[in-house]
């Protein structure tokens, strides 16, 4: 125990040695100085000759350099124990403060023992600075009154450089009137004043632009400028003037008031309100002067002001001043001479007496419609005078000389408001004299309207498509009439010219707003019911007498896609399957069933193709698209399964497209059952089950009651009188040429109903093209005990007829009607 304890502390002595000994070390300091700003790799000293180190333990005891509290600005060569610069040194980057001395602090650290040597790298100030101003322009103000001596301050320039590389002094470009005062601070720096040495005068150097520049100590010396701009403010030191002291003018008489004399423009030497001139009559200008002209105090401008006559004055003297706007004022002065010239100077004059400010448009020609006097104070030729319409070619109207310098205004032609509403009439006067003196006269006549023009619409006959199935109250369309005449002759009023179709009022069909003329559908048409409408829209003004017009309107049900296919044969209950039983041994092109679907649409919404949707085996059967029918397409085999199942869609051809399926379940069977396709058999008593027996009824009663209602319908149909015949205009005839009804009508398919035994495998091919047929019985060869089954024929194939049974909803006549 006493030897470990013994131990430790002879390895603690050894530490603290080994640490003051490094301490000692680390004491010494190695100095350098460098200039700044030396290249990159630049040789500074031998570390390995100046600390006794040898080159090789410099790489042994992986030497390095440690800068403190900067960046790594200088390395050692470990090859050649050199230290070298590593990047550029600024030394204003690193002492930012203006002291002359600037070192770089570092140690040089080895391993193995470890040692620490101080170095301190004194980085020497070089002019690598010009002095520079912190404004580039300096802008004074200075005024010309201003006394000799004054000093102004400028802004210093500031160098980055210390000692004899700062700035040393500062020059002033040449001025006669401005130098520079150079004073040096306490710490060094050097302050700078601009002093005035001289009187200034704005209006010989109104801008003087100087160039300080400050110049350091380096060598070569740097040197930085910056720009003076002086501004000399103005005082009130020149008088106005006047480009010469008489003018002399001449004024005609009679000048109209406003007419401009003369301007006046004086000069003022100075600026700003020094400047600014105001004129105004002095004293020895007479009053009668100065009521007669007038003088702009701002634009010296001389204008008539009252009557110049020649008569009574042919000359007048107008002495003006020119005074600026400057504290004390200062004035210049001139006067002005105007002659007045003779000349024709009394103008004619036209006096309006009896005058009609409006008139009718229907007022006769050759009315009065005012009395003119024309006059000229002046005598002699001057005196006479000529009096004109202007424009008189183009007016209604002519001048009747009724007695010496009267005319009298007459009516010379018809009025029409509707081509002008209103007349400018100019009367010109005209004297005789050298040169001649005119005048003119403008009076107003307004034409007052009547109500004599009609309601017109743009277009004679209207034909409007209605997509059937539309809103009730829809707007269909708007009609505008246009009445050239004014106020209530204008205000027009729209209705629909009542007429009854089948017990129908049109105005429970459609109505239109009487102020715009915005027509309405009242109810949602139907294109299997009614196809178009023709009546007679009217425009009525509210003048008195009204007038009116009329126009005929022909609406027009145009076809929507809005009926499904119905397929009516084979008949099946609602939901349910067709089941068809064909014989097996059936040969190629075999006809086993007919699929027949109508569609009460018309045209192209109304046709109707075929597909099969689903098929147990496609290669069986084939459905012609067109007719619906459906054939063998090769025989049975015994590998096909006996039952078959085939889902049929008819679908038509409009937009979208609307379809019905039908689901044909077909059985084969050994035995051959045939069938007599024309041959119709009385019906076999002995064969009516109880199920066809009720059938057999109701059927009988359904018809009973169908022909009561037609034997009901035909005898109203008798006893409706025969509807008015409505005259066409000559203009509309063309579009209801050789038509003595429009009639809407109705494609109409009565399906009569199919009876099928419970107990045998039968089809039927159901048609619908007519109301009439007959109860017919195909016999088959089948084993006694069979059923039979009951079909209603129609008496051919094709496409559907139309009804009669429903009258138009509209009958329109021609002059000759049955």
């Amino acid at each position: 125990m006493a030897l470990i304890i013994a131990s430790a502390r002879t390895r603690w002595i050894v530490a603290l040695f080994a640490f003051v000994a490094l301490w000692g070390f680390a004491l010494s300091i190695t100095r350098y100085s460098i200039p700044e700003e030396m290249e990159e790799g630049s040789f500074v000293a031998n570390l390995a000759t100046d600390l006794g180190l040898d080159i090789r333990s410099l790489i042994q005891r992986k030497a390095k350099l440690d800068d403190i509290h900067s960046k790594n600005y200088l390395d050692i060569n470990k090859d050649t124990g050199e230290l070298f610069i590593r990047e550029k040194i600024d030394r204003e980057s690193i002492c930012m403060s203006k002291t002359t001395s600037c070192f770089l602090k570092m140690d040089v650290i080895l391993e193995n023992p470890i040692r620490i040597f101080n170095i301190e790298l004194e980085i020497m100030d070089i002019n690598d600075n010009a002095p520079v101003f912190r404004r580039k322009t300096m802008h004074l103000d200075i005024s010309e009154a201003t006394p000799p001596g004054e000093r102004f301050s400028l802004t210093n320039a500031v160098d980055a450089d210390v000692g004899a590389n700062s700035i040393k002094t500062y020059y002033l470009s040449e001025s006669e009137y401005f130098s520079i005062d150079i004073q040096t601070g306490s710490d060094g720096s050097k302050y700078v004043d601009l002093v005035l040495n001289g009187n200034l005068d704005r209006e010989e150097h109104a801008i003087h632009n100087l160039i300080l520049t400050a110049v350091d100590g380096g060598v070569p010396a740097r040197s930085g400028t910056a720009s003076i701009i002086i501004k000399v403010l103005d005082i009130n030191d020149n008088a106005p003037l006047f480009s010469q002291p008489v003018f002399t003018v001449n004024v005609p008489e009679n000048s109209p008031v406003g007419t401009v004399v003369m301007t006046l423009n004086a000069t003022d030497l100075d600026e700003g309100a020094n400047a600014e001139l105001m004129y105004s009559y002095t004293l020895y200008t007479s009053e009668k002067t100065q009521e007669l002209f007038s003088l702009d105090p701002n634009t010296g401008e001389i204008k008539v002001k009252g009557v110049i006559d020649y008569e009574g004055s042919q000359s007048f003297e107008m002495y003006i001043q020119a005074q600026d706007r400057g504290a004390t004022p200062l004035s210049g002065y001139c006067k002005v001479m105007a002659f007045v010239t003779d000349l024709n100077d009394n103008y004619p004059e036209v006096t309006i007496k009896s005058l009609k400010s409006t008139l009718r448009e229907d007022v006769p020609v050759g009315t009065l419609i005012a009395v003119v006097s024309v006059s000229d104070q002046d005598s002699g030729v001057n005196g006479l005078v000529d009096l004109t319409l202007s424009r008189q070619a183009s007016l209604p109207f002519l001048l009747n000389k009724s007695s010496e310098d009267y005319f009298e205004l007459l009516v010379s032609k018809p009025l029409d408001r509707e081509i002008v509403s209103r007349y400018d009439i100019t009367f010109r006067v005209t004297d005789r004299g050298s040169p001649s003196l005119s005048d003119n006269e403008t009076i107003i006549v307004e034409i007052l309207d009547i109500n004599d023009n009609a309601p017109t619409f743009p277009q004679s006959f209207y034909a409007i498509h209605v997509v059937e199935n539309n809103a009730p109250g829809a707007l269909l369309t708007s009609l505008s009439a246009f009445d050239p005449d004014l106020n209530e002759n204008q205000y027009l009023v729209y209705f629909i010219m009542e007429k009854e179709i089948l017990n129908t009022s049109m105005s429970m069909l459609f109505s239109i707003n009487p102020e715009n003329g915005n027509l309405y559908g009242l109810k949602t048409f139907d294109y299997e019911r009614e196809r178009e409408f023709l009546f007679h829209i009217e425009a009525r003004d509210s003048g008195v007498p009204p007038l009116s017009s009329n126009v005929t309107v022909h609406i027009i049900i145009l076809d929507q896609n809005d009926n499904t296919p119905l397929i009516v044969s084979p008949w099946r209950a609602q939901g349910s399957v067709i089941e068809e039983v064909i014989p097996r041994s059936t040969e190629k092109g075999h006809l086993v069933a007919k699929v027949i679907a109508i569609d009460a649409d018309s045209e192209q919404n109304s046709r109707v193709t075929y597909q099969l949707l689903q098929i147990s085996d496609s290669t069986l059967f084939s459905l012609d698209q067109y007719n619906g029918e459906i054939r063998t397409t090769r025989m049975f085999s015994y590998r096909d399964p006996r039952q078959q199942r085939l889902v049929i869609v008819a679908k038509d051809n409009g937009e979208p497209a609307l379809s019905a399926t039908v689901t044909i379940k077909i059985s084969t069977v050994e035995h051959v059952m045939s069938f007599s396709e024309t041959t119709e058999v009385p019906i076999e008593y002995d064969v009516f089950t109880d199920l066809n027996l009720y059938l057999v009824i109701g059927l009988g009663t359904v018809s009973f009651l169908l022909l009561i209602t037609i034997l009901v319908i035909i005898v109203l149909k008798c006893q409706k009188p025969k509807p008015k015949a409505i005259k066409i205009p000559p203009a509309n005839r063309n579009s209801v040429i050789s038509r003595n009804s429009v009639i809407s009508q109705r494609s109409s398919t009565i399906a009569d109903s199919t009876l099928i035994s419970s107990d045998a495998y039968w089809y039927s091919l159901f048609l619908a093209e007519t109301r009439k047929g007959k109860v017919v019985v195909r016999q088959p060869i089948v084993p006694k005990g069979a059923g039979y089954f009951v079909s209603s024929i129609p008496r051919s194939i094709g496409p559907s007829e139309t009804s009669d049974s429903r009258a138009s909803t509209l009958q329109v006549f021609t002059d000759n009607t049955e």
